[in-house]
């Protein structure tokens, strides 16, 4: 079923609260995945630290939030400035895993235009794993693959080969997991009895924030795309 969700971006009552507050939010999130980042390409690898784990789990958390950033500038509510919001956009899907913001830009106002519909790009009939394939199918592309692989032999020259693996490959595909079940799987499996085809995860801000950026109340998102992720939790 087609809405017009999407359209409702540039009218809700959110968008103007604080003019530069969604690109400081953004540079926020890049920054703190940067200096995550670079600190622990150099941390001294031991399995026998907990905090590896824990660091793990950070960096994944970092790395959904590039998506989520990435997401807002898609309806346009990291900036009203049309070329900075682009610009974030575009900085922040190459660092999640060199991906195109146009074609991630496309895909997802279709997921919005024709949400639960075969033309959906973020749905399937099928399975968790198959649904899972299909979700990274959609979205990864050979040249990506193979960028990927050339950065990484790369900057193995310069970094240990276990710290590339474990903060930087390890994290990235993590948080695929992370937005694919708490921002697509979860919200949109099943029937629903909203225009939406949604359904929303209970209130609890803190696992709210903590599972996708607030994105687990989904329905609230697709009712006001225009809402960032930082607000979202006011929707609900």
């Amino acid at each position: 079923m087609a809405n017009n969700t999407s359209s409702l971006h540039n009218n809700h009552p959110l968008v103007g609260q604080g003019a530069l507050t969604g690109v400081i939010i953004a540079l926020i999130v890049i920054g703190a995945w940067l200096t995550s980042t670079f600190l622990l390409m150099q941390w001294e690898v031991n399995f026998a630290n907990p905090l590896l784990y824990l660091f793990i789990l950070v960096q994944m958390h970092l790395y959904t939030g590039l998506f989520i950033t990435a997401h807002d500038a898609m309806h346009g509510t990291v900036s009203s400035n049309k070329a900075l919001n682009n610009g974030i956009g575009y900085v922040v899907t190459f660092l999640y895993a060199a991906f195109l913001y146009p074609k991630l830009y496309t895909k997802h106002h279709k997921h919005h235009s024709h949400v639960h519909s075969d033309e959906d790009p973020d749905y399937h009939h099928g399975s968790f794993i198959a649904w899972y394939i299909r979700f990274i199918r959609n979205y990864l592309s050979i040249w990506q693959v193979v960028f990927m692989a050339v950065a990484f032999n790369v900057l193995k020259l310069w970094i240990p080969q276990a710290n590339l693996i474990l903060f930087w490959v390890v994290p990235s595909l993590l948080s695929t997991l992370q937005l694919f079940y708490f921002g697509t799987y979860q919200p949109h499996k099943g029937e629903h009895d909203n225009p939406y085809h949604s359904r929303s995860q209970k209130k609890n801000h803190v696992f709210a924030f903590l599972s996708c950026y607030f994105f687990g109340y989904h329905t609230e998102h697709h009712a006001s795309p225009a809402t960032p992720w930082w607000l979202l939790w006011k929707t609900k």
